[in-house]
């Protein structure tokens, strides 16, 4: 017999898979309250979604890098007339398939890390389908990190990030993608509501994370907790924070909060991409940033984070005349 979606047969052998043979140790339920972060990689998700994990209410986890991946090709499905002709001519409507995504999806998020109250995932690019996830799981909510596009860009390029749809080797490339993206997410996010879907702003939330985080809890409708602000020191902890060693923000979100990535990039950006800026990439300004201003003044930092970027100063002042010192020494 013929599989009735050539194109697609791997994952709808997975659909029915999971449906039939789901974890028993998980319950899908339509119902679940779960926590989605997003945006364009680089535009602080990874931290967002550590100083969550450090609430003991809250488990997010490392990346699953899959979710972002079947939601793709489940819209590619829900897309196609001649896809869903086909199946549902074998009687696999689409409120089958959305059960069928809602039991993989929460299969993966509950399996791959300790229980919590509330569960949590953050593959930034799950919301590109902030609409599709919502229908699934009605009682989700979103957190969209928003960041200066010329910073995100720089980090990609410098840290030599790789990016599925990505130009991550000019300045000029990285900004049309990521204009493009966070368009398609900030639009996703507007259209679905702000009781739903929360646009954050990477810069404010590291000047001023108590105020940030008290509303995003609030958002979240999660009780404070002074942990969200300390999430260094439940750094594999039990119930705090596990990092992967293959995550590009791993070596700096094990820091406190500081403004050391604030503004590194502004030097970097050359002056011809500079003068294109306003048709590059729009969405800076539609998002607030002033994008003919180098350096960018995103305001004061609280007291707790200038403290805590003096220290990281200091440090790496420290590290740097340690290595000089040794330097010396082997060559004299």
């Amino acid at each position: 017999m013929q599989f009735f979606c050539p194109n697609v047969r791997w994952l709808c052998v997975l659909i029915v898979v999971i449906t039939v043979f789901v974890n028993p140790l998980v319950s899908y339920e339509k119902g679940a309250p779960l926590i989605w972060i997003g945006g364009v990689p680089r535009s602080g998700t990874t931290l967002m979604r550590v100083m969550l994990d450090a609430h003991p209410d809250v488990r997010c986890g490392e990346e699953t890098h899959l979710i972002p991946r079947i939601l793709k090709e489940h819209q590619k499905i829900t897309d196609s007339e001649k896809q869903m002709n086909r199946l549902l001519a074998a009687h696999i409507t689409e409120d089958v398939l959305n059960d069928a995504l809602g039991a993989y999806l929460l299969s993966i998020i509950a399996s791959h890390g300790e229980p919590a109250p509330r569960l949590c995932n953050k593959d930034p690019f799950a919301l590109r389908h902030t609409n599709r996830i919502h229908k699934v799981f009605p009682r989700s909510k979103f957190v969209l990190m928003l960041r200066d596009g010329r910073a995100t860009a720089h980090s990609l390029i410098s840290r030599h990030v790789s990016v599925a749809g990505f130009d991550t080797t000019t300045y000029r490339g990285a900004l049309r993608d990521w204009n493009r993206a966070i368009s398609i997410m900030y639009s996703e996010c507007l259209a679905i509501g702000a009781s739903v879907c929360l646009p954050v702003y990477y810069e404010q939330l590291v000047l001023h994370p108590e105020a940030q985080m008290n509303k995003i809890l609030t958002f979240l409708e999660i009780p404070w907790n002074d942990l969200v602000l300390h999430h260094e020191e439940t750094i594999g902890k039990k119930n705090g924070v596990s990092l992967s060693a293959l995550e590009y923000s791993t070596d700096q979100v094990v820091e406190a909060v500081n403004t050391g990535a604030l503004t590194k990039w502004v030097r970097h950006i050359p002056m011809d991409v500079r003068a294109e800026m306003t048709t590059l990439a729009p969405m800076l300004a539609t998002l607030g940033y002033d994008p003919n201003s180098y350096p960018p003044n995103y305001g004061n930092p609280d007291q707790q984070v200038a403290e805590n970027s003096l220290k990281k100063d200091e440090k790496g002042k420290t590290q740097t005349s340690e290595v000089y010192s040794c330097t010396k020494e082997t060559h004299a």
